[in-house]
């Protein structure tokens, strides 16, 4: 595994330092879009937390009275070649199949936002702006050099495992950088060290409590606390849900691990209820991005409720008000 991510390393870093290099001296042209666009990326291959900066954001946004859109390439979803729109703000034209499973979550969580898929984001862009939106938050566009942004946000988790997409001279490029909390003393400094011009805030990963996944009833997590759970995902990293499942003083007894993005097809669904009859946990629990695949679709026995952890990043009032700095040159807010 160790041999895989250093070879999958150097060929991202290469192939992401000739992109780079050729976008300096103006072989490749970035497009400039028609409204203003915030890229949200990382360095490492794999979940980082994008998705729910991004609903952080879009919550943001519309706070401020803006029709905020995002732009997405569609991981994994029908829709990821040619292109599509999932949502107008008004009205959804596919579903998780088509659009991928993060963009449809934000569209779940979100319905007046616009959320556009496809490879093609400079035409996502101008989609977007041609629907009335204000501003395009680009997830996971970091490295996608061929758009100009306005801002670079990046999230990075010095202790995170997996295979760099690029190396941390990279975050020269970028605007803002938010560090995952509690990753020592030491890790701040260099980074301070190396970039010492850019802004640097700090996030943590937290819980938003429980919904249950038939009705979406909310509960605190901690009705769950000392019972005999059966927990599973399939999704990038999947030991930072059950890290946090136990931060809520969930215990999963039992624990189901899918690959990222997974289908959930009925033999995975056929397993996790045979584990359930044979364990008879007393209630199971899952994420918000599997929840959307299973929703109806689950056949545990009556008795065993199916709970869904909500998550939201903890950042500083300090971050959102860079951001808005930045944004307020760039389109009028309501009120202003």
């Amino acid at each position: 595994m160790t041999i895989l991510h250093g070879s999958y390393s150097l060929i991202s870093w290469t192939v992401c330092w000739i992109k780079n290099v050729l976008v300096r001296y103006g072989v490749i042209k970035q497009r400039k879009a028609p409204l203003p666009v915030i890229s949200i990326g990382n360095l490492i291959l794999g979940g980082s937390e994008k998705t729910p900066l991004v609903m952080e954001l879009l919550s943001y946004f519309e706070d401020l009275g803006l029709r905020p859109a995002i732009v997405t390439r569609g991981y994994k979803g029908k829709w990821e070649k040619d292109g599509g729109v999932l949502s107008d703000g008004k009205a959804f034209y596919g579903g998780w199949e088509e659009a991928g499973d993060e963009p449809y979550l934000a569209a779940h969580r979100f319905p007046k936002a616009g959320v556009f898929v496809g490879k093609q984001r400079y035409r996502s862009c101008l989609k977007a702006k041609e629907m009335g939106f204000q501003v395009a938050l680009l997830d996971d566009g970091f490295q996608h050099v061929k758009l100009a942004r306005n801002l670079d946000i990046v999230l990075h988790d010095p202790q995170a495992r997996g295979p760099l997409r690029e190396g941390l001279s990279s975050l020269r490029r970028a605007d803002i950088l938010l560090l995952k909390k509690d990753r020592g003393k030491a890790a701040f400094r260099k980074i301070r060290h190396k970039f010492p011009a850019l802004p640097v805030f700090e996030y943590a990963v937290v819980s938003r409590g429980l919904h249950l996944l038939e009705t979406n009833e909310r509960f605190p997590a901690d009705i769950l606390t000392g019972k005999n759970i059966l927990a599973f995902c399939g999704i990038a990293r999947p030991e930072r849900f059950f890290a946090l499942l136990e931060e809520c003083g969930i215990q999963a007894r039992t624990r189901m691990v899918f690959p990222d993005h997974f289908s959930y097809p009925a033999r995975a669904l056929d397993k996790i209820v045979s584990a359930c009859a044979s364990l008879k946990p007393d209630a199971i629990v899952t994420t918000e991005k599997d929840a959307l695949k299973i929703l109806g679709r689950t056949r545990p026995p009556a008795a065993v409720p199916v709970y869904v952890l909500d998550i939201g990043l903890d950042l500083p009032p300090a971050f959102f008000e860079k951001v808005r700095d930045i944004l307020a040159a760039l389109v009028a807010t309501p009120g202003q």
